[in-house]
């Protein structure tokens, strides 16, 4: 039984998980969409009416100090609801996917074991599937990639990727980028396996059963309206400085976070490659472009029920559609 907290106004604002199904199973909710499509809002209200924890689900904002340009919630937005895995990595530090899902998994586990709902929320589509679907994660060999890696920069990527034809050829195919393509090899040299044939299938993993996703849709125009805006926002509320302290915390060594849209244009900034104007513009086309990438990721999942993000009820429709998906799945709130 989740026992209903930090309860808003409205004939939905409370709510309670009433159990018919295995006891200790509650529901992991999944929200998804674009940047700037009003995730992280969603999440913290759905969390206030269902006595509900936040389960960070965007990639960056696993890193300490990456605040300003990762829209990261704060203390006063969270308005009480607990976060998890925000601020778990240094900026030196390169994200995994796989420490990601065994993290989220046990997060999840520790959520429902204190009689709350657990709520991922995030954009980073390939974290949220390895954490809710079944997936295998080949290994990896420092060395090897290495190798490959210098490989890649003698040869070139082109008669890497006619190696990789040969033994992969799907994989071969739908790679475009090269750490993709030296990543690939390196899975084939390891396993004797396809790279390809680790890709994720869309089954829930039984460990996080049932799930139940909701997916936030934008309009185009809106969403490019928002992502202008929160790139100004981003820049005047201190984006540039933000970028300086990560530089003194190693920033620049860092594989993964100092390629994070935004940071990336703001180191540029601090080496004299372009104006804080040419960052800003260059930001938004970017997370623009990110948008889309994550619009296609996310649609091609039939098992996201999309709500509009502009409604005003939007908590409420996303309770609806929760009160009619439990309820298949053995629940109900009351």
């Amino acid at each position: 039984m989740i026992a209903s907290g930090h309860a808003a106004e409205g004939p939905d604002a409370t709510g309670e998980l009433s159990q018919s199904g295995p006891v200790g199973t509650l529901p992991l909710i999944v929200v998804v969409g674009p940047t700037a499509s009003g995730k992280s809002q969603l999440g913290i209200d759905l969390a206030r009416r269902l006595d509900g924890e936040v389960i960070n689900a965007d990639s960056m904002q696993l890193y300490r100090g990456m605040d300003i340009g990762t829209a990261k919630v704060t203390a006063d937005e969270a308005a009480g609801v607990p976060h998890h895995l925000l601020d778990v990595l240094d900026v030196t530090e390169e994200a995994s996917v796989a420490d990601y899902q065994r993290q989220a998994r046990d997060t999840v586990a520790d959520i429902r074991g204190r009689g709350r709902t657990p709520i991922m929320v995030g954009g980073s589509g390939l974290y949220v599937r390895a954490a809710i679907d079944v997936i295998e994660f080949p290994p990896t060999d420092p060395q090897r990639r290495a190798a490959l890696t210098q490989r890649l920069e003698d040869e070139g990527p082109a008669a890497l990727r006619a190696e990789l034809r040969a033994h992969d050829p799907e994989s071969a195919a739908a790679i475009s980028d090269d750490r993709r393509l030296v990543r690939a090899l390196e899975v084939v040299s390891l396993t004797g396996r396809p790279f390809s044939s680790y890709m994720p299938r869309r089954i829930h993993e039984p460990a996080v059963e049932p799930v139940v996703q909701l997916g936030l849709a934008v309009p185009r125009e809106t969403l490019h309206a928002r992502i202008a805006a929160r790139v100004e926002e981003m820049a005047s509320h201190g984006l540039l400085s933000e970028v300086e302290q990560l530089v003194a915390a190693g920033l620049r060594t860092g594989r993964t976070a100092s390629k994070a849209i935004g940071y990336q244009q703001f180191l540029d900034v601090l080496d004299g490659g372009r104006s804080t104007a040419q960052a800003i513009e260059d930001t938004t086309v970017a997370t623009r472009r990110f948008a889309r990438r994550q619009e296609t990721w996310f649609r091609a999942d039939p098992r996201v029920h999309w709500l509009e993000s502009a409604a005003p009820d939007v908590a409420d429709r996303a309770l609806e559609v929760l009160d009619t998906t439990l309820e298949d799945l053995g629940f109900r709130r009351r």
